[in-house]
């Protein structure tokens, strides 16, 4: 059913408009106990990120010490120089994940990889569900607060990053993200989050 998908990329500005962009910058003020028990307080906490909108890629700058920046694709993840050397690199990052627990530390390559792919997908979401291969079924509405929202489940495509292959998306009556329910798989088993916006 795409009646609420096209409802909602309407109502975030249109795929007329997205489509006249090439990225999105943003300025990020980041928090949070994650981060802590991931030990990685404190990399991120006032950063910028770039995402291109026309494939999967993510850099954040600053990232960690002054003078790096991370560059994320979902194949390879690295950390450099604004000059664009190579400080440390891994390709198959998703790999480095397998076995991990929700208390397994990170070492920077790994958050330069959940970061790249977390807000590629935050930035492009509702439009990148307009692209080949993304699923939306509209589930029955959900009640909360005294309100009524929508809920769309989309199934991602494999080649693209993401916390998990089947999301659930809530929009309010005006067509705006309300909240965001998945299972972050990389940070450990039993991870759900309930993100409301």
């Amino acid at each position: 059913m795409g009646e609420l998908k096209d409802l909602v990329i309407a109502a975030h500005g249109g795929l007329d408009r997205w489509n006249q962009l090439s990225e999105v910058r943003a300025h990020l003020l980041i928090g949070g106990v994650a981060w802590a028990l991931k030990k990685q307080d404190g990399v991120i906490q006032d950063t910028m990120v770039l995402v291109e909108l026309r494939r999967q890629f993510a850099s954040y700058y600053a990232f960690g010490k002054n003078g790096l920046r991370t560059s994320f694709t979902p194949d390879r993840v690295a950390i450099e120089t604004t000059a664009g050397q190579v400080a440390a690199e891994r390709s198959d990052p998703r790999a480095a994940f397998d076995g991990h627990v929700l208390d397994t530390p990170w070492d920077m390559l790994h958050l330069a990889y959940f970061l790249g792919y977390a807000l590629w997908n935050y930035l492009t979401t509702p439009f990148s569900f307009a692209q080949p291969g993304y699923l939306a079924k509209e589930l029955e509405p959900w009640r909360e607060n005294g309100q009524t929202w929508r809920r769309l489940k989309v199934k991602f495509p494999a080649h693209i990053a993401t916390h998990c292959a089947e999301q659930v998306f809530f929009f309010d009556a005006d067509g705006l993200l309300r909240r965001h329910d998945y299972i972050a798989e990389v940070v450990g088993p039993r991870s759900r989050v309930e993100a409301g916006h």
